[in-house]
């Protein structure tokens, strides 16, 4: 994870800076392009079914556009309630979906099944064989997930599964376990991969303005609540913020490894914590959590009834990541199509007459095509197995 995260940082020093060049050719026919290609990386990368990962997308979308028109001031799928009329939080839907649902997923199972208790452990350090094992998965991970990082619809969690079955389709030495007994490499290819991607990631944030994925959806709230537009100006307008952001990942890099050598025995024992007092405590800091964005009870109730649908999306066998990807980038979609549309008075050429939106445009239905093709489709259904 400390090898990745270095990576990563140093991919995006190298390369943001230069990008940003790049950004400044962007009008609104290639954001609202690239969006697009964003949410058919979405549904691409998406664990599971195609065509539950494209409802997901719909579904974000829909909710994307409750609250006001901002051309036209009129409330849109408010069902006349005032609250709805700002539109629904990230926040809500975040800890609803991902929170909420997962515990009542939890509840509903056997209590044997949702405890995690660990004996004695020891030999927390890698040996020199270790090492020497983990090495290559360690240069396949960080490699995969920088790449990975910086696609839309990928990051850290993609990138995981991504290096851990790249490492299950590498060669097993004649000394060494199979994979779920015990491989080191199962371990440390993936903690390498999501590490580098979580860096990269922060890349088209900060080039183009535009989250690749969820976490830095709440990134751009974050900046967003700091008067900081996501974006190319962000490195010329607020030099300090990019180059400071640098240098708070070298230091989370270094206290990753203070952290957790000498007190990995400390977070073994948090797993020993029996569930029945774990979640009234993670119910409890969701709810403070979400009233504290806006000091309304109202988007407690959102999310308790956020977290029912979760339920049914993890009962489903849905993905929820692209819903909140859709929930992000479509009305940032909308808000751009309808100003490439102004500039062209109305003429829908200009997605295909401009260079850069007809090619991201183009990339968007390769993808699309790529992965419906069946030998694909079969590749992609195994990459998700050990899901």
């Amino acid at each position: 994870s400390f090898f990745a995260g270095c990576v990563g940082t140093l991919v995006l020093a190298a390369f943001a800076v230069p990008l940003t060049e790049v950004a400044f050719l962007f009008g609104p026919a290639e954001y609202c392009a690239l969006m697009v290609l964003g949410l058919v990386g979405a549904v691409v990368l998406a664990s599971g079914d195609l065509l539950k990962a494209l409802g997901m997308i719909l579904l974000g979308l829909l909710l994307g556009l409750v609250g006001t028109d901002v051309n036209s001031g009129v409330a849109r799928f408010s069902f006349e309630v005032p609250e709805l009329t700002d539109g629904i939080g990230f926040i809500v839907i975040a800890m609803g979906v991902f929170g909420y649902g997962e515990i009542i997923s939890n509840l509903g199972r056997h209590a044997s099944e949702r405890e995690v208790f660990t004996a004695d452990v020891h030999g927390l350090m890698p040996s020199r064989e270790d090492f020497k094992r983990m090495l290559p998965a360690i240069l396949r991970g960080t490699s995969l997930g920088s790449v990975l990082g910086i696609l839309p619809g990928g990051g850290a969690v993609m990138a995981a599964f991504a290096a851990y079955t790249l490492e299950k389709k590498t060669r097993l030495q004649p000394s060494e376990v199979p994979f779920g007994q015990g491989n080191i490499r199962g371990v440390a290819a993936p903690e390498a991969a999501n590490n580098a991607a979580a860096q990269t990631s922060f890349i088209p944030l900060l080039t183009l303005g535009i989250p690749p994925n969820a976490v830095m959806a709440l990134m751009v709230g974050a900046m967003t609540i700091h008067n900081i537009q996501p974006g190319p100006q962000v490195m010329s307008s607020n030099p300090e913020l990019f180059w400071g952001l640098i240098a708070s990942m070298w230091i989370g890099n270094a206290m990753l490894v203070v952290l957790n050598l000498p007190l990995i025995g400390i977070w073994i024992k948090l797993l020993s914590v029996p569930y029945r007092w774990l979640f009234p405590a993670i119910v409890l800091f969701c709810a403070i959590g979400v009233y504290s964005t806006n000091n309304n009870t109202f988007d407690i109730w959102m999310v308790g009834l956020f977290g029912v649908v979760g339920y049914g999306f993890i009962k489903l066998g849905m993905e929820p990541a692209p819903l909140l990807l859709g929930f992000i980038l479509g009305p940032m979609m909308e808000e751009n199509l309808r100003r490439a549309m102004l500039l062209s008075r109305g003429d829908w050429s200009v997605f295909v007459t401009r260079p850069l939106s007809a090619a991201l445009l183009g990339a968007a239905l390769m993808l699309l095509a790529l992965v419906l093709l069946p030998s694909i489709k079969r590749k992609r259904n195994e990459a998700f197995v050990e899901e």
